[in-house]
């Protein structure tokens, strides 16, 4: 079996590096027009003076990816370390922040968990829904409140009926199955779009079997006037973790959890006013078992529940545009482990964004109040700057201040090593940025450096060998970074080609722990470097090659070169592609020393109807 998939791996890479590399050329000018809807003053991808990244529609679909943490990892940036395939287990990690520094938002609600930011990917959908992807680099704190400590991602679901219904089937390596339904129908001033999909495997070594069930339901109603939207999303995976979270040697473990979502939003326009009412209910669950099916040496079981609304409001006026906002919510924690907590949240948000010189300039400050029952009131300022130089090139710089509070994890956490603290403080930290981005013809290019001061980060400590480990508001960290971005659209005999680079290095300067024992330690990707090629040389056949480079800052092996291709032959109501992934057998990992798989390969059928 192991020959046959290097076989096909090799045949993919060939067919992938005969032509040149693929997309639609329509995608630069697709993605100026985008409006970025993951901040309160909506406005065009082109105009924004932030550091933003999409993912299209037609790069999802191209992609060797076959969820939203592969998705993820071909955008420098981005750590996404995963524990197996599939996205079974993986965390969210942006410009060398921490998964508890990163936030999640679906249709612009923010979906983060209470217990511990290690939950933040079982909220990732299934990439048959997903319209895009935006990605917001940076403090966002100011937009979103805690949790956006180094950036934020908003995936944005689809909502046109259109093109989306659709059968797939898909085997491959390590018995992986997948079989989806999608559905969308439209009643004129009603439409509905509906997903099931279940992945299962055997697993790529002993105790890494899993199965993954996931359920969508997105509604539109009253969609020439004023629009309601309904959008419900339940997932649930089982899965064998071993080596996952404690040491490599603990081969046993085993984990479920399950994640839900219900929302409902409008939009209002009267005028320049702009009113966007949002209410929902997130819940999430986690079981875990130290040894599988013996539940009685050590079991863990936290259910958290996230009930809020909030109000998104911009008005125009003579001297720019105002955003403001309202958010309330409430927290509910019952644990096993951490016991039954809750918590009331209150975030207030303003922000203006003045104009100057023919919209050449653009100047953005805002400030962000929250208040939480158990750490009062934080207020977090920030600005963004723009210059428009150009009709192609926009100069551009931001700085602000940005939070975390504590997880419930650090807070209240006990095993048999560990102690969590009460008494803990929220994280801080003040970032700067400066960029620009051009973009002309066929052709976009960007670039930025910043830099991020945190300080009372969290870190387990202890004095003595024989202590317990326990959290502390003890260390300090400075990040500078250097980001760089470009793409290029062109024609070959005929047909579209496309090609995306990226590189992003990072500096992580910890200051010295005063304290005899720290757990604490920082493992970016110091140098990260993606490129995707696309290509089409035949009319109904095209390939995609995924690169990724990445260095980490400590370890032995930290250094690793993965490649993943795709070939897709669409024959209009029939679609097949086949999916080699990791095709020249790199030997790394990406946490936690658990090794990922080696060369394997999908094999993917879709019916459109």
């Amino acid at each position: 079996m192991r020959a046959i998939n290097n076989y096909l791996a090799v045949l993919l890479l060939i067919l992938s590096s005969y032509t040149s590399f693929a997309q639609e050329t329509q995608n630069t000018k697709q993605l100026d027009s985008v409006v970025i809807t993951s901040s309160r003053i909506d406005l065009p991808f082109k105009e924004n003076s932030r550091t933003i990244t999409v993912i299209s529609a037609s790069e999802i679909s191209q992609s060797p990816a076959t969820n939203v943490a592969e998705l993820l990892q071909q955008v420098v940036g981005i750590d996404i370390r995963r524990r197996g395939v599939n996205g079974m287990q993986a965390d969210l990690y942006i410009r060398g922040g921490s998964f508890d520094q990163t936030l999640i938002l679906i249709d612009g609600i923010k979906v983060e968990d209470a217990q511990t930011g290690h939950h933040t990917m079982n909220m990732a959908l299934p990439i048959e829904v997903i319209e895009r992807i935006e990605i917001i680099k940076g403090p966002a704190a100011r937009v979103f409140g805690q949790n956006a400590f180094t950036g934020a991602i908003n995936i944005v679901t689809k909502r046109n009926t259109e093109n989306v219904n659709a059968a797939e089937f898909q085997v491959g390596s390590f018995g992986q199955q997948h079989v989806s339904g999608t559905t969308g129908i439209d009643f004129n001033r009603t439409s509905v779009i509906a997903h099931a999909s279940i992945n299962t495997s055997d697993g790529y070594r002993y105790n890494t079997d899993f199965k993954n069930q996931n359920y969508f339901l997105k509604s539109a109603f009253n969609k020439n006037h004023t629009p309601i939207n309904l959008i419900g999303y339940f997932t649930e995976r089982k899965f064998g973790a071993n080596g996952f979270y404690a040491s490599p040697s603990a081969i046993n473990q085993y984990e479920e959890t399950q994640s839900s979502l219900v929302g409902v939003t409008s939009v209002y326009k009267k005028g320049k006013l702009t009113l966007k009412p949002r209410m929902y209910w997130k819940r999430n669950q986690d079981m875990y078992l130290f040894v599988r099916d013996i539940p009685s040496i050590y079991r863990n079981l936290h259910i958290t529940n996230k009930v809020g609304g909030e109000i998104n409001a911009s008005y125009k006026s003579n001297l720019g545009t105002t955003g403001f906002g309202v958010d309330l919510a409430k927290v509910y924690l019952s644990s096993n482990n951490l016991g039954n907590r809750n918590r009331f949240m209150a975030n207030v948000f303003i922000e203006h964004r003045f104009s100057f010189a023919n919209d050449r300039f653009d100047i953005t400050p805002g400030v962000a109040v929250n208040y939480f029952s158990d750490f009062k009131f934080h207020a977090f300022p920030g600005m963004d700057l723009g210059f428009q130089a150009n009709d192609n090139l926009k100069v551009y710089a931001n700085v602000g201040y940005t939070y975390r509070i504590p997880t419930y994890t650090d807070l209240f956490y006990s095993d048999p090593t560990t102690l969590g603290n009460e008494n803990l403080n929220p994280e801080e930290a003040f970032s700067g940025e400066l960029g620009f981005k051009f973009t002309k013809a066929h052709f976009t290019g960007s670039m930025a450096v910043f830099n991020r001061k945190s300080t009372n980060l969290i870190d387990y400590v202890k004095e003595k060998s024989n202590d317990l480990w326990q959290a502390t508001n003890i260390q300090d960290l400075n990040t500078f970074g250097f980001e760089a971005n470009a793409s290029f659209n062109f024609i070959m005999n005929g047909f579209n080609q496309n090609i995306v680079f990226g590189y992003t290095y990072l500096d992580d300067n910890l200051k010295t722990s005063k304290v005899n024992f720290s757990r604490y330690s920082i493992n970016s990707l110091q140098h990260h470097a993606t490129a995707t090629f696309g290509t089409q040389f035949f009319k109904n056949f095209t390939q995609n090659i995924a690169y990724k480079f990445a260095k980490r800052t400590i370890g032995t092996n930290n250094d690793y070169h993965v490649v993943d291709v795709k070939a897709t032959l669409d024959l209009r109501s029939f679609e097949i592609s086949v999916i080699g992934n990791n095709v020249f057998n790199a030997n790394y990992t990406e946490t936690n020393l658990v090794p990922m798989p080696k060369g394997n390969v999908l094999l993917n059928v879709k019916y459109k109807f």
